[in-house]
């Protein structure tokens, strides 16, 4: 699949650039003048949220409030933003809440090969409440195997991990340091855990939460296997789908692989990848991106 670009509106005055996963959307207004104003929503993700509920947040954040009626161009990148119909569903929400602004929405494949690539051919990855990866030639961005969302896919992703850390939990596998640990944190039971999961319109996002207690975990030896296992199952299918992911560089946005890193470079060396930038964020190179070129996703 190509993601492909259209020239819009030249860089002026005011303009916002979003950049939402299905957990949080990072803000980021440029007033034409170097001064920024960073804020951050709740992720909208139009497979899981309707217009009226993306305009309700967004009027709940002050900055955006104040600054809305300035604003000229609108630059929105989201998970599950990857058609029309779904990208209407944010866009009428944009257009509704920045009133005097042309409003943009764009998968968030195209936001990390923006933010990543710096205008040249490299494979750039999503890992984090969710997972996904595309190639980018220079021009346009190809996406080689669809993203599956957390039921069937979302390999290494934080739903992914998190799946397995409550499901350990549940079937008494943790060991007892763990367990002890994710009881007196969370204090959840079997019952919590499955109201959360099989009765919730984000139970991606309530996995991925269980991020924070991997982390600091994360060289437990208990989970070590677990986490290289999980980003290597990400990168056969996810990096090794290209063929040549051995001759450009492997790019990577999201928290999973930002604190992951190092055990991702051991993959990298395993299978005879480079890996080139890695961002937490990336929505201050996206902008940066949009001040240097007229192309939106």
């Amino acid at each position: 699949m190509c993601h492909k670009y259209t020239k819009f509106v030249p860089f002026i005055t005011m303009i916002v650039v979003a950049e939402s996963g299905s957990t949080k959307c990072d803000w980021l207004m440029d007033d034409g003048s170097g001064q920024l104003i960073e804020t951050f929503t709740m992720g909208f993700n139009p497979f899981f949220h309707t217009t009226d509920v993306v305009i309700e947040n967004l009027k709940k954040n002050k900055e955006i409030v104040e600054n809305a009626s300035k604003i000229k161009a609108v630059y929105f990148y989201g998970a599950g933003c990857s058609s029309e119909d779904r990208n209407a569903i944010i866009k009428e929400a944009l257009c509704q809440v920045f009133e005097n602004a042309h409003c943009q929405v764009g998968h968030d494949l195209n936001a990390a090969a923006y933010s990543t690539c710096e205008g040249k051919p490299g494979i750039t990855c999503i890992i984090g409440t969710g997972s996904n990866s595309c190639y980018f030639d220079g021009e346009n961005v190809h996406e080689e195997v669809p993203a599956l969302g957390y039921v069937l896919g979302d390999e290494g992703s934080g739903s992914y991990f998190g799946k397995r850390i409550v499901s350990d939990f549940i079937y008494g596998r943790l060991p007892e340091d763990l367990m002890h640990d994710f009881r007196g944190r969370y204090g959840l039971s079997k019952e919590d855990i499955f109201s959360e999961v099989y009765h919730s319109s984000s139970a991606n996002v309530f996995l991925a939460s269980f991020m924070r207690f991997l982390v600091p975990h994360k060289e437990h030896p208990y989970f070590v296997d677990i986490i290289k296992n999980g980003l290597r199952h990400f990168a056969d299918i996810h990096i090794a789908c290209y063929s040549n992911y051995k001759e450009v560089p492997v790019h990577f946005v999201g928290s999973v692989a930002y604190y992951f890193r190092s055990y991702m470079e051991e993959i990298a060396e395993e299978m005879g990848f480079t890996i080139g930038n890695v961002n937490k964020n990336p929505v201050a190179s996206l902008l940066d991106y949009h001040k240097k070129t007229e192309s939106v996703a």
